[in-house]
């Protein structure tokens, strides 16, 4: 048993798709759990539609009919006979449910909204490719992935309920795969109450690792258009270097601090039963990409480089002007968690705290109110938290020379630098 991991990228057009099929049969497709996410930038487009939806803009509607016009011209590009009739009424289906959710919500919480409507690009995208494998002879079953995972009902951010879950999955799948390999949705999970949720933008990363865990995979290979990890971003810096191999502990550390090769939660249920982790690329799909095990050799790696834009540095200082102390921590942290929002980077001064997050207007915008009462609070945005693991002081005076610093901290193998660019 295997699970592979598809993202946007790999699907994005008729041709994509056409390659994920060649993978496919070329790396022996039976005995497979195949997850995929939304084409392209359709999550992205998914968002649009909410955000007018939510601000009351009629124009969703007419943007919802070109996503469908989108899908339904990969799907006319794909096939060659009659099979497309069959394909596009599957995805006409699931476009109409969007607009039928959308006409007779009456919820206005927004991560809600989000979650029922964004969660569609996976199915949209699943659909397809099921379909069209079927098609080209490739037996599968798809399956609905908010069968066999699930979380509590934190919408956008859905925490996994791991024992039900594991069970739901050791249960079904394998029944499944005995009539043709699983294609499944990533990203998307199921609320108690049987609603969608989702587990944060890139997610099918972690779908795909809680798969592997609950069936106790050989091996899990996520398909990106890299040859495997590097790094750094090579879209920044093409003097990026491949890494072939590195261990969970280094991965975990890597997505900690926000590199987007593999989503942050990814690692930790592989590792907690020695699955490796493989990275190729799509694209040249017989090259052996970068793999995450137990015993890797990293100890010639070369600085790992990891930028994490539109940052907000938020400050808090006691109304007294006492010292910041433990009671007032624990209120400070206790309002972020309730909000889930993740800190990047914190530091504390004898009358103040700081905290850097990614930019997220709403949960930001409650944390202040909920905290202005007790705290003096100051705000700075447009900022750029810059990682580096492994550094050097020459890579250091590179990446900072000339750059207005805020906070900078540095242990023996990680800096960190909060700055203006």
């Amino acid at each position: 048993m295997q699970v592979y991991k598809f993202g946007g990228a790999s699907v994005k057009d008729a041709e994509a798709v056409r390659n994920v099929i060649t993978i496919l049969k070329e790396n022996n497709f039976n005995e497979k759990v195949v997850v995929i996410s939304a084409m392209g930038k359709t999550t992205n487009e998914l968002e649009n539609i909410v955000n007018l939806y939510y601000a009351g803009n009629a124009g969703w509607e007419e943007t919802l009919n070109a996503l469908f016009e989108k899908h339904t011209a990969i799907i006319k590009k794909l096939y060659t006979n009659g099979a497309i009739n069959k394909a596009v009424e599957d995805v006409k289906k699931l476009i109409e449910n969007i607009r039928e959710f959308l006409k007779h919500n009456n919820s206005r919480n927004y991560n809600y909204i989000y979650d029922q409507v964004v969660s569609a690009g996976e199915y949209i995208s699943t659909t397809i490719v099921s379909d069209y494998a079927n098609n080209e002879g490739l037996k599968n079953t798809l399956l609905d992935i908010k069968e066999v995972l699930f979380t509590d009902n934190a919408y956008t951010e859905g925490k996994v309920d791991f024992e039900k879950t594991e069970q739901a999955i050791a249960k079904k799948i394998p029944a499944l795969i005995k009539s043709g390999f699983v294609i499944t949705q990533g990203f998307v999970g199921c609320t108690p109450e049987g609603f969608a949720t989702t587990l944060g933008r890139e997610g099918s990363d972690y779908t795909a690792s809680i798969l592997a865990f609950a069936l106790n995979a050989k091996r899990m290979t996520v398909w990106k258009d890299v040859e495997g990890i590097m790094n750094t971003d090579p879209k920044e810096y093409p003097e990026a270097q491949f890494l072939g191999e590195l261990t969970y502990h280094e991965a975990i550390e890597m997505t900690y601090y926000g590199a987007s090769v593999i989503h942050p939660k990814t690692i930790k249920p592989i590792q907690n039963k020695n699955i490796p982790l493989e990275v190729r690329s799509f694209v040249q799909y017989g090259k052996p990409g970068s793999v995450i095990s137990a015993n890797a050799n990293t100890s010639f790696l070369p600085p790992i480089i990891i930028w994490k834009r539109n940052q907000v540095l938020l400050s808090f200082s006691a109304k007294d002007f006492s010292f910041i102390a433990e009671d007032h921590l624990s209120k400070v942290f206790a309002t972020f968690a309730e909000n889930r929002l993740r800190i990047n980077m914190m530091q504390n001064a004898a009358i103040s705290f700081s905290i850097a997050v990614d930019f997220k207007k709403e949960k930001i915008d409650n944390i202040i109110a909920q905290l202005h009462n007790d705290f003096s609070i100051t705000r700075n945005d447009n900022l750029s938290l810059l990682t580096i693991r492994h550094y050097n002081q020459g890579i250091i005076d590179k990446l900072t020379r000339d750059k207005d610093i805020l906070v900078r901290q540095s242990s023996r193998t990680t800096l960190q630098v909060l700055m203006r660019e």
